[in-house]
């Protein structure tokens, strides 16, 4: 039977917030430092990095990497905005116990919101079902644990110190010219923020990523960053979602017609290696586990994991944990943005 609409109410989309601060930057470094599966595939000598910083700061990036403390931080920061590290320091060391451990603990949705206000109070049935919930997550489960169960001027003293010390030894030698960057790309994105529909807004802004306007997500932050380049990070706040995006080249180096977009010398440099090329090929045929392009290559399955993240990382590849596939809009656009690149124009 056809349905007839006797109603009529456009699609609802999100709204965007543009948004930039040194502290995140701050936090993502640290973020990205202690993520030792992905340090190999960032843009920046983050490994050398990890050794040249005093003793102190190794010490508290060696608990950071173990309890995946900088998504604390990072939820921390997005309770106000900021004005200087010692007003985030501050705002740190005024909270009670139960409201840090909550504001420490991620959203998953209205459904799981009473257990998370339960589990930050300790409750162990809540941390328990918050564990289960979050089982097949990399780190959330432990991650639960560490904050429920850390004494809470100890995790104060972690976390003030830790951004405290990156901070001081990595940010401030560079603040004004970061600063600068940042400044440079926000100013840039804002450029393009009413000649695009939020959906083609965050899709550009990001390099491919497709996000659909879903219920009770009314806004979409997105934060530029320089450290944790080439990646997207994502992170999710009760009615937002959240996009820290690598900053461009061009907010880098300066606005010069001659500096190609990181993501176009990123797509171009996944591609020159026949070993990656003979894994999209095959990719192309079907879907496939790791196990299976390790099986079909006969590299190691290090080697093979580590291609793989360049080519998803170039967003020509997306997985679902278990298998890979072809990103065909990004594939489709390659020839587009190279010539839009050649001769500033797009190509038929």
């Amino acid at each position: 039977m056809d349905l007839i609409h006797s109603t009529y109410r456009k699609r609802e989309t999100y709204q965007i917030t543009l948004y930039s601060s040194l502290l995140y930057e701050c936090a993502l470094g640290i973020a990205a430092v202690t993520n030792i599966p992905l340090i190999d595939t960032l843009e920046l000598p983050l490994k050398t990095t990890r050794k040249s910083v005093s003793k102190s700061l190794q010490n508290q990036l060696n608990e950071v990497e173990t309890h995946n403390s900088w998504k604390a931080l990072l939820q921390l920061l997005h309770q106000d905005s900021f004005s200087s590290l010692d007003a985030f320091l501050s705002y740190v060391n005024s909270l009670p116990s139960d409201q840090l451990r909550l504001i420490c603990l991620p959203y998953l949705g209205q459904a799981h919101e009473e257990d998370r206000q339960q589990a930050s109070k300790g409750n162990q049935s809540a941390i328990k079902r918050w564990q289960r919930e979050t089982a097949d997550h990399p780190f959330y489960s432990d991650y639960l644990a560490f904050i429920t169960s850390e004494d809470t001027n100890k995790l104060k003293k972690h976390l003030t110190k830790v951004m405290t010390l990156w901070y001081e030894e990595m940010i401030r030698p560079q603040e004004e010219s970061m600063e600068t960057i940042l400044h440079n790309d926000l100013r840039e994105k804002q450029k393009m923020l009413n000649k695009l529909d939020p959906e083609s807004f965050v899709k550009w802004v990001t390099g491919g990523i497709d996000y659909r306007p879903e219920p009770s997500v009314f806004e979409v932050v997105l934060i530029p960053h320089y450290t944790y380049r080439p990646w997207n990070l994502e992170a999710d706040l009760e009615g937002k979602k959240i996009y820290y995006y690598p900053v461009s080249n061009q907010s880098i180096e300066g606005n010069d017609a001659y500096t190609p977009s990181q993501f176009l010398v990123q797509r171009y440099k996944a591609l020159g290696d026949k070993n990656r090329l003979k894994l999209l090929k095959y990719i192309a045929e079907g879907e496939k586990t790791l196990q299976e392009l390790t099986d079909l290559v006969g590299l190691g399955k290090t080697t093979v994991h580590h291609h793989l993240k360049m080519l998803k990382s170039a967003r020509l590849l997306e997985n679902n944990r278990q298998t890979y596939k072809i990103q065909g809009h990004t594939l489709n656009m390659l020839p587009h943005e190279l010539q839009q690149f050649l001769t500033g124009e797009e190509s038929e």
